[in-house]
């Protein structure tokens, strides 16, 4: 029966569409046919009106205008009058289904009213969505120029920070040349001339003989504070004599000072020399400082510092036994009194590198630092 049911149903539906098409030309006799057809298979006339009801939905809600819906509707009205009129010949109930049909196209009608009054609120809803999304979009454009700015603001006080640095370099070069050249030349020449009185006075009094050993020892701490002024400034050892002996002699003076024990590795490849003058500058700042730092701070027994060559950087570690401390409270500290941490940041980041610091209680500091190698220091 349901076969039936769905072979009638789609068997109407094709009818009623070619009768809609047909306008008023149309012929009734389809319409007949699948009346006597639905009284053959024992259908009702609510029966048949809901197979009409689902092909008027079909057929003429989805795409038509509320005028030309209206007069579909009752075309299809004359036409399921005549395919019900068999029906209506042998039940007498013919009359309260016409009732009923009336109520469900009427039933229809405001269901159309409603599927209008949807759409033009759907179409409001779309107008304002658009509006909404075209101010995001503004939005979008305005906060991407703000960080276009931004992104230009930092790249200038970058430029600014990495000039002062450079600024700072030169004068700490000339400055250790000046004391070099010029100041510890002219203490040792004190000490040559005071020397000469010294043996002249040997037919003099004793007195005489003690006040210029005194002087000449006065002078002799004054050479060496000078010397180690200077080799702070900028050790010359490390535009002679390269990276890694720089390093060498600054630790040897940093242990003898401290008592820290070093245990100091580097790579053995001639490309760790071959390093232009800046990088060479930073990685020399940044285990000054970091080393700096240990004796200050960290309480520790022993540091381990190496050098090595990665594929396309060389890196840098410093790595102590001693106490612990909050890395970023410490960098993003309001008052914050260990500058030279910054220092060695900015230091490796203006060269293209970047530095990290882990800091954890029972293992130490350890400051890692890359520098990528530049075409200067591919060779």
């Amino acid at each position: 029966m349901t076969r039936k049911l769905t072979w009638l149903s789609r068997r109407y539906q094709a009818a009623l569409r070619k009768h809609l098409k047909q306008g008023l030309r149309a012929n009734l006799q389809p319409a007949q046919g699948l009346g006597r057809r639905a009284m053959t298979l024992g259908l009702e006339t609510l029966d048949l009106a809901r197979i009409h009801q689902q092909a008027l939905i079909t057929l003429v809600l989805p795409s038509y205008s509320a005028r030309t819906r209206d007069a579909m509707v009752r075309r299809a009205g004359t036409f399921f009058a005549e395919a019900i009129t068999p029906i209506e010949k042998i039940h007498h109930a013919a009359r309260e289904a016409n009732v009923h049909l009336n109520q469900m196209i009427e039933t229809l009608h405001r269901r159309s009213a409603d599927l209008a009054d949807s759409n033009r609120q759907l179409k409001q809803e779309v107008a304002q969505r658009k509006t909404v999304e075209e101010s995001l979009r503004n939005s979008e454009r305005h906060y991407s120029q703000l960080l276009k700015q931004s992104h230009l603001l930092q790249g200038q006080l970058r430029l600014l920070s990495r000039q002062l640095l450079l600024a700072q370099e030169e004068e700490r070069k000339r400055i250790s040349r000046e004391l070099h050249d010029e100041i510890a030349q002219t203490l040792s020449g004190i000490n040559v001339r005071l020397a000469t009185l010294k043996a002249e006075a040997a037919v003099n009094t004793k007195g005489l003989q003690n006040k210029i050993s005194s002087t000449q020892r006065m002078v002799e701490r004054s050479v060496d504070i000078v010397h180690r002024f200077a080799r702070e400034l900028r050790p010359m050892v490390l535009d002679d004599l390269g990276l890694i002996p720089a390093l060498h002699s600054f630790m040897k003076g940093f242990t003898r000072r401290t008592g820290i024990h070093i245990r100091f590795t580097a790579c053995t490849s001639g490309k760790i020399e071959q390093l232009d003058t800046v990088t060479r500058t930073v990685l020399y700042r940044v285990a000054q400082e970091a080393l700096t730092n240990v004796g200050r701070h960290a309480h520790a027994s022993r540091v381990d510092v190496s050098i090595q060559k990665l594929p396309r950087a060389v890196g840098l570690t410093i790595q102590d036994n001693g106490k612990s401390f909050q890395v970023e409270r410490v960098l993003h500290a309001k008052r914050n009194k260990r500058l030279g941490l910054l220092g060695m940041r900015e230091r490796v980041e203006m060269v293209g590198g970047s530095l990290r610091i882990e800091s954890a209680p029972g293992q130490g500091t350890t400051i890692r630092a890359e520098i990528p190698f530049t075409n200067s220091n591919r060779g």
